[in-house]
């Protein structure tokens, strides 16, 4: 069966979300939650995990997960089936809690400010969802780490670890006032905050600058197999099919300009889409849009005769 590819090595930073089945309560009661916690504490002394950021919420839950050992994978197949196994017991239950295959984000720590940027969105949530009022600040949620952000180094999780996330917030000492600056900060950025913010959390595969992209889509072409799938992988066939049109293009001496003025159905772009077609999984749509060719039925069209005449 198809499954998602996970980029794994050993640092890497992830933003950790998955929901319950059929969007179902995850939590019923807090000792659920207190359980969730607890399991997620066995995880990271298992795995080595550092959290830098949760948030549970009803029917999912938020982490930003680092794995020293790079070792995702493994560490959520223990941690989620020991947390079902436990909630099930509790409420004498059987099956799934989760439904899917959960969503994790690769976050880019080597530029500024992404980190604090998953962060935010984690510590964020309670208040985007309306489970707090106007007037309540934000660490009246008490399911989020963000509270344990403001208390004292020796009432937070061992594996709880704040240090990033200062840092890029310009707090380079863990006291009492820097957590109060901390609070400023955020209580700021959540007055300020904009659904247009978190674009690339909701619906991207990775946080981070263009470089960061550009060195996990070399990883994705090394590791990518048949039974892969996901954005990650369109983003890796894009990436290669844009390197074989610039080799095209200097062969034919053309620049962009030409290539858009060039008739739709010019033998030498027929040539390159069926050098696309055949050696990468770019659409006939992404084809016909690149080189200028119309319609992804002209296209198609157009590969059809081409193979015809070759017979």
């Amino acid at each position: 069966m198809a499954r998602k590819l996970r980029i794994e090595y050993p640092g890497a930073i992830y933003h950790v979300l998955n929901r319950g089945d059929r969007r179902e309560d995850i939590f019923q009661v807090d000792s659920d939650r207190e359980q969730f916690l607890a399991t997620l504490g066995e995880a990271c002394e298992k795995t080595d995990w550092q959290v830098h950021a949760y948030c549970l919420m009803i029917n999912h839950f938020h982490l930003v997960l680092e794995t020293p050992e790079g070792n995702l994978v493994a560490g959520m197949k223990w941690f989620l089936g020991a947390y079902t196994a436990r909630f099930n017991r509790a409420h004498r239950l059987s099956g799934h809690l989760f439904g899917g295959r959960y969503k994790a984000l690769l976050v880019d720590v080597g530029s500024r400010g992404y980190m604090s940027t998953a962060c935010d969105y984690v510590h964020l949530n309670p208040a985007r969802a309306g489970l707090l009022r106007a007037e309540d600040p934000l660490r009246a949620y008490p399911w989020s780490s963000y509270p344990a952000y403001l208390a004292s180094p020796a009432r937070r999780p061992l594996w709880l670890r704040v240090d990033r996330v200062l840092g890029e917030c310009g707090i380079p000492k863990d006291d009492q006032e820097g957590r109060k600056r901390f609070e400023r900060i955020m209580e700021e950025r959540r007055r300020r905050e904009s659904p247009q913010q978190y674009e690339q959390m909701r619906r991207g595969w990775y946080v981070g600058a263009e470089a960061f992209r550009q060195g996990l889509l070399a990883e994705v072409e090394e590791r990518r197999g048949e039974a892969h799938y996901g954005r990650e992988l369109a983003e890796s066939a894009e990436a290669k099919a844009e390197r074989l049109i610039e080799e095209a293009l200097k062969q034919l001496n053309w620049d962009e300009v030409r290539l858009q003025e060039e008739a739709k159905c010019h033998p030498a772009k027929i040539r390159l889409a069926t050098t696309l077609r055949a050696e990468t999984t770019v659409t006939l749509k992404w084809i016909a849009a690149r080189l200028q060719m119309g319609t992804w039925t002209n296209v198609s069209t157009l590969l059809s005769r081409q193979r015809q005449t070759r017979r």
